[in-house]
């Protein structure tokens, strides 16, 4: 009767803590990866600090190239996020990079990422564009041709209202720096897009990558994008629909 009553007491416990452990084992791994540019540390990692469905570890490259692709856990994460801007990455580096997209880890692309590895060309089909500089002797270079402007109103419409990636967003305006002159793949799926006269044009686009999911998101410069909810829809979205998760129940 002792026993009885004892598994009667713990039984509930022990229920909660498989539970808890079947979550942590679901969460989804995420490394986000960052280097070669300035940004707001604090409002940006909340993002994925936030984020309930993720666990991530972030890493930043060093000084001299991408060195976080030589990471011994690279190929255990889920999906990688890039914020970083790095200009010089080795042989071993892009195999190590490129051999993601054969094992299917997704891939989210932030803002100015879509500026790294000027001399390879296999990013740029990777990600789906490239903002190519004016000037390469002098990074930052604005011209009429090629540029980028900080502080800007951007009225954001929806494109693919049916993607896993927008599901659920409607057109919304947001405070955030944009970019003009950029390419964009033809094999891209626009997400989202905006009526600005100067900005470039899809603002977000998704594409697969040989067993990879890409989605590539122009915006995301500063702690206004980083606290706006429409922002952290659309990144918390990509992280689920690269990482081949289903949708969140509601």
């Amino acid at each position: 009767m002792r026993t009885l009553l004892t598994l009667v007491l713990v039984w509930p416990a022990f229920l909660g803590f498989l539970a808890n452990a079947t979550a942590a084992e679901e969460k989804i791994k995420v490394l986000v990866v960052t280097g070669g540019h300035g940004f707001e540390r604090a409002p940006f990692f909340k993002m994925f600090a936030d984020n309930t469905e993720i666990e991530f570890l972030a890493a930043e490259h060093a000084k001299t190239n991408a060195t976080v692709f030589e990471r011994k856990d690279l190929a255990s994460f889920d999906v990688v996020v890039l914020y970083d801007m790095v200009q010089q990455i080795t042989d071993g580096q892009k195999a190590r990079f490129m051999a993601l997209c054969d094992r299917g880890v997704g891939l989210v692309v932030l803002h100015h990422a879509l500026v790294s590895y000027p001399q390879w060309p296999d990013y740029e089909r990777i990600i789906g564009g490239r903002y190519q500089e004016p000037d390469a002797t002098k990074p930052g270079t604005v011209t009429e041709a090629v540029g980028w402007k900080h502080d800007e109103i951007i009225p954001v419409t929806v494109l693919a209202t049916n993607h896993p990636v927008t599901a659920g967003l409607t057109n919304f305006t947001i405070y955030d720096e944009i970019y003009w002159g950029y390419r964009v793949g033809a094999d891209v799926t626009p997400l989202i897009s905006t009526t600005h006269p100067k900005s470039g044009k899809p603002l977000a686009w998704a594409r697969t990558e040989g067993k990879s999911r890409v989605v590539f998101i122009q915006l995301g410069h500063g702690k206004e994008a980083f606290t706006d909810a429409n922002y952290r829809k659309l990144l918390a979205q990509s992280i689920r629909w690269t990482a081949a998760r289903p949708a969140a129940a509601k």
